[in-house]
């Protein structure tokens, strides 16, 4: 008789649960929180440039004719804005609220805040844009109406613009600025940065509210720099390097339950 012995596998379960070791649940936090972060700042940027010609003239945009494209395209990144803005907060939740709750839930409340803000002005200008191609070539009144309320809703995006990325961010600072500094979790100059800046944004808003300077000036762009270095670095470190494991070390320490004694008659 013969026998037919079949060979061993060469590929154990260990080693398949190995090969297909799963991402560190904080890593895929922190990577979610990093890139969500660089994509709010990659979309913001591109709009000062591609609102130029609507927000310099809003009048003569709205009487004139051309191609809407430059609008229609900032709109769509401002959407992406406004949704990655309520993503940054809602990915880092888990972590942020372990270290303070109050924080956590004024983030992603300032956050959302931020977001509608945004999308409220995406509508106006798409409303300038669909008046645009509505009542081309009006005259009389009518175009004297027409004048009058692009120019209102070009007003109002700007107003949005100025507190939503404008106020509220250095808002949005104050609370995870904090959670950051607290915790560790990052190197401590880059939540310092942020929290040096929230104040010199929020007087860069205010100072701009009583006609002080413009937004988009030397003296708001200096103010608002801090602001804008604290995001973008928190968001490389976080997609390259997630959280110290010296902050998740003393988080989860804190975050351990105490096991308190009850004394026997």
């Amino acid at each position: 008789m013969t026998t037919i012995s079949n060979p061993a596998p060469t590929t154990t379960a260990t080693g398949q649960a190995t090969s297909r070791r799963r991402m560190d649940p904080m890593r895929k936090i922190a990577l979610a929180g990093g890139v969500l972060y660089l994509i709010t700042f990659a979309a913001s940027i591109p709009q000062l440039k591609l609102f130029a010609k609507i927000v310099d003239d809003p009048e003569g945009y709205v009487m004139g004719r051309g191609s809407n494209t430059a609008v229609l395209w900032g709109s769509w990144l401002e959407v992406i804005t406004a949704f990655t803005c309520i993503g940054t907060a809602v990915a880092l939740y888990p972590v942020t609220r372990r270290v303070s709750k109050t924080a956590a839930i004024g983030f992603v409340t300032s956050r959302v805040v931020e977001a509608a803000l945004i999308l409220v002005g995406v509508v106006s200008l798409l409303t300038v844009v669909a008046l645009r191609g509505d009542l081309a070539g009006a005259t009389g009144a009518r175009a004297e109406a027409l004048r009058v309320t692009g120019h209102a809703l070009v007003e109002m995006r700007q107003w949005t613009f100025l507190v939503g990325p404008g106020l509220i961010a250095g808002i949005n600072a104050l609370f995870l600025g904090y959670a950051m500094y607290r915790s560790r979790l990052v190197p401590r100059i880059i939540p310092i940065v942020g929290l040096i800046g929230a104040p010199l944004i929020l007087a860069s808003a205010t100072g701009t509210m009583f006609g002080l300077w413009d937004q988009v000036s030397a003296t708001g762009s200096a103010l608002a720099l801090p602001i804008a270095a604290w995001e973008f670095s928190l968001g490389v470190w976080l997609t390259a390097k997630g959280f110290k494991p010296a902050g998740l070390t003393s988080l989860n320490a804190a975050s351990a339950p105490t096991h308190r004694t009850v004394p026997v008659a």
